[in-house]
């Protein structure tokens, strides 16, 4: 039976023996140690390659953004598109509730230890999809900024009027996260715990995931095989 959570959620139920294998991003922090304190051991493996990407509205003219300038945009240091070559207006940065995959990833891969300034409700949209129209349409969208993972951003809830940002001059699409040229390359992963038995469906899953069969299906379907 295939059933579908967020991502926290996801880690909770499988942590709690309510379910035997799980497709998600990166486990946060919290999420690690409840494993540790209920004595559970988590596999996570590599699926798909993925990339973290930032987006905005086509109406900003800004073309690519440095790690460190961004890192400066989430802490708070640079409130003004002026400050980065753009045009004289407010950055309104989104961000993603705590423990979501998206917000595991900010913490992990971009801020790396580095605190993010806290951000009101209204910027803290519960949904991936919900940040992405804020960002395509919303009041002001075009001095917005938020963040989002490629295979979601790119075919699953493609705007028109949303646009991937460069960083470090390396704009997000197939090659460059194939390549490893894009700064914020992730992956999706197979979690499951190491008591599973060898010879469970989980596993047997996770192998033909693997498989040139399964990666190939995973290609066709838009996401970039790990082999």
């Amino acid at each position: 039976v295939i059933r579908h959570y967020t991502t926290h959620s996801a880690y909770v139920r499988l942590i709690n023996n309510e379910v035997d294998f799980i497709l998600v991003t990166e486990p946060s922090n919290e999420e690690l140690n409840m494993a540790r304190e209920k004595g559970v051991e988590l596999v996570v493996v590599p699926v798909v390659k993925d990339a973290f990407v930032f987006l905005h509205n086509t109406k900003n003219p800004v073309q690519s953004l440095t790690q460190k300038q961004i890192q400066d945009i989430y802490s708070g240091k640079i409130t003004n598109w002026k400050e980065v070559g753009g045009t004289n207006g407010d950055i309104i940065a989104y961000q993603r509730p705590a423990n979501s995959g998206s917000q595991t990833l900010m913490e992990n891969l971009v801020m790396k230890g580095l605190k993010l300034k806290d951000a009101p409700k209204e910027l803290t949209p519960s949904g991936m999809g919900e940040l992405v129209e804020m960002v395509a349409g919303y009041k002001d969208s075009e001095n917005a900024i938020g963040y989002s993972v490629y295979y979601y951003a790119n075919t699953m809830y493609n705007r028109d009027t949303v646009k991937l940002i460069g960083i470090d001059g390396f704009k997000p699409d197939k090659s460059t996260i194939q390549q490893g040229k894009y700064p914020y390359t992730s992956a999706y992963y197979a979690v499951y715990k190491k008591s599973v038995s060898e010879n469970s469906l989980a596993l047997r899953l996770l192998n033909w995931i693997l498989s040139p069969e399964g990666q190939n299906i995973a290609e066709k379907a838009g996401y970039i095989p790990v082999k």
